[in-house]
């Protein structure tokens, strides 16, 4: 045993098993992680977990519409996130001619445009920001553009975990100018650059170009085909959308021996009337509320948690979900779950555990890792009902 398990089990004697950070670790073999996606989307594989059931099942993902048809003969409301991941990591140089990397964190349209005295704009953000020698505060940094536009970015202020203050400065269409020159946010675990094939299957093909904000993508839509959600809807399911937008945070492990101490990063959500009007009368109907990914199903509990009801919200959510006395208690909209398969010691992987019980998701993932499924953003996805 190591060191690092040790310490771990002396800090975490006394706290009982469901809170403990280490029961949330499971062994991953690197050749699992999926590096590529599945050539067409519908068939990455889907492991069925019906909470009634006596065992999770291996499925494809093309036969999601039978599957809850199947479950739910009434039919239901599926909620997917509808944002788009941007190309937030764009390389730069500094007066020295040193190279700046930029990891842009804030999405495009929570920016507070100004317009600057020489025609330019310019705007407040937050980011990551990597240099070989330490970039200084008030210094500048220029990206190459296309002749008609320009890029420049201040860093103004360091902050915790690399995060940097900084204020953009551009003249043009700064959506154009990070398409241009912009890559794609990849997944650190993912181990290598973004290609041109990245651009279109890291974004669900529902993705709205007017939600252009996401550093990750919301994983479990990755998985819908035009051809799927025709299906859904003539089995009787109805589609909402809500927007989150996925923050870096979302790779953040949990570092607390006590899960119940993890402080949660905020994320900006909004849930439009519309889709609140849809959710109140599935629950009136007595149908089910499927959330489309962790993202969906975070901004439905968010916007509950925030107000007590079910009705339109915007503003940020830094809601934890963390088991409880019983699994799914802690959920008051979400009735059922679509979701990829979570690194561990994740707030996701604690998440889908708060909803179906930690020792059968465990278990559902010991079956998926015996099974040969694939993990993480690429990966395969889980049905939770």
């Amino acid at each position: 045993m190591t060191m690092h398990h040790t310490t771990k089990l002396q800090d975490e004697a006394g706290i009982p098993v469901e809170f403990r950070l280490s029961s949330y670790v499971y062994e991953l073999p690197e050749e699992r992680i999926a590096r590529r996606p599945t050539e067409k989307r519908d068939a990455s594989r889907l492991l069925y977990l019906d909470r009634a059931a006596a065992a999770p099942r291996p499925e494809v993902f093309a036969n999601l519409p039978e599957l809850l048809a199947a479950k739910y003969p009434q039919g239901g409301l599926l909620i997917a996130n509808n944002s788009r991941v941007f190309p937030a990591r764009i390389f730069g140089r500094r007066p020295t001619g040193g190279r700046v990397e930029l990891l842009l964190l804030t999405p495009l349209p929570l920016l507070h445009v100004k317009p600057l005295p020489d025609g330019r704009l310019s705007a407040e953000a937050e980011g990551l920001v990597r240099t070989a020698k330490r970039m200084k505060e008030g210094e500048a940094a220029q990206f190459d553009t296309s002749a008609s536009t320009s890029l420049a970015v201040v860093l103004l202020e360091r902050g915790e975990y690399g995060r940097c203050r900084l204020r953009l400065e551009w003249r043009g269409d700064l959506g154009a100018i990070l398409n241009e020159i912009g890559h794609m946010p990849l997944p650190p675990y993912l181990e290598r650059e973004d290609d041109a094939g990245d651009r279109e299957r890291y974004q669900t093909v529902y993705a709205d170009a007017s939600k252009a904000g996401s550093v990750a993508a919301p994983t479990a839509g990755l998985h819908f085909t035009p051809e799927v959600r025709e299906a859904l809807t003539d089995k009787g399911f109805r589609w909402a959308e809500v927007t989150l937008y996925v923050g870096y945070g979302t790779f953040s492990p949990v570092r607390a021996a006590d899960i119940r101490e993890h402080q949660m990063h905020a994320e900006y959500v909004e849930v439009p009337k519309a889709t609140a009007q849809a959710i109140s009368e599935a629950k009136a109907a007595g149908l089910p509320v499927i959330a489309v990914g962790t993202t969906s199903a975070r901004s439905l509990e968010g916007m509950h948690a925030a107000q007590g009801d079910v009705a339109s919200f915007a503003g940020e959510t830094s809601i934890y979900i963390f088991p409880g006395e019983n699994p799914g208690s802690k959920f008051r909209v979400v009735d059922a779950l679509l979701t990829n398969f979570h690194l561990p010691e994740s707030s996701l992987l604690i998440m889908v555990s708060a909803l179906a019980g930690r020792e059968r998701i465990m278990a559902a993932y010991a079956l998926a890792l015996a099974q040969g499924f694939r993990f993480f953003s690429y990966g395969d996805a889980m049905l939770i009902v």
